[in-house]
């Protein structure tokens, strides 16, 4: 059997294209929820926490959206995790100002996060005020890089600076209304181990002593009654039985 040349070249051309989709391709990039549950919450003594987002994006370089968690994302996710409404009245609002990557004209990356706090009394009035910003820049270096692991990244270091700096800034700027009684646990008082004392052992109680020279008042037993082994038989006041004699016939 013989081979055309034009079938002969599609077979190679299909064997080539067979030996090439064998290469290991490298795996997806993987970018996990970003959580901060497991930071110290920050218990206000306010009746309610109310989050709200007031970011916009800034005009068309502006590529936040493309980041797998986008810093607005991050920033809910700190005031849900972090924040925690400790009291019966009043009220705290969490806005966040501006979250944003924007592409330079250079094809850096400038990243930028900034919220305030501030708690309002029962009247409607503003008790309390703090504010946190930062900001991270990332410089592409001569080899491809992948966008959204890049994107992410960057994220990820302002939400961890973030967590940071909104701490202090309440701390310094509303410690009054910060309710730490449930992060102090109770003082516990040692006291020093003596020796065990002895258990106490009930004595019984003395007899009262008899009276003196009150015998011959003390009852006699009935007749035929044994006297206690430990008392003495009461006096004898008469004579003996058979000591007196009647005299034999009488008087005449």
């Amino acid at each position: 059997m013989r081979f055309r040349p034009a079938l002969a070249f599609s077979i190679m051309l299909s064997l080539g294209i067979a030996g090439c989709g064998g290469d290991d391709a490298p795996p997806p990039a993987s970018f996990p929820p970003l959580h901060y549950d497991y930071l110290t919450k920050l218990r206000l003594n306010v009746g309610s926490i109310d989050i709200q987002d007031h970011s916009v994006p800034l005009g068309p370089d502006d590529i936040s959206a493309q980041s797998p968690v986008t810093p607005a994302q991050a920033l809910l996710q700190i005031a849900h995790d972090r924040l925690f409404a400790a009291g019966l009245l009043g009220r705290a609002q969490f806005v966040i100002d501006q979250a944003s990557i924007v592409r330079g004209a250079a094809g850096g990356f400038y990243g930028q996060m900034a919220v305030h706090l501030e708690v309002m009394t029962a009247g409607g009035q503003r008790a309390g005020y703090a504010e946190a910003r930062v900001a991270r820049q990332h410089q592409p270096g001569s080899d491809p890089e992948n966008t959204q692991a890049v994107l992410y990244d960057m994220t990820k270091q302002m939400a961890d600076a973030m967590n940071v700096e909104l701490e202090y800034q309440i701390k310094r700027s509303m410690g009054d209304f910060l309710d730490t009684a449930a992060s102090v646990p109770a003082a516990v008082t040692a006291a020093p181990l003596g020796p065990t004392p002895p258990p106490s052992v009930p004595s019984q109680p003395l007899a009262p002593p008899a009276p003196q020279g009150l015998d011959e008042l003390a009852p006699s037993p009935p007749d035929g009654a044994v006297p206690p082994a430990d008392q003495a038989p009461p006096p004898q006041m008469s004579p003996p039985p058979g000591y007196l004699q009647v005299p034999q016939g009488g008087p005449r």
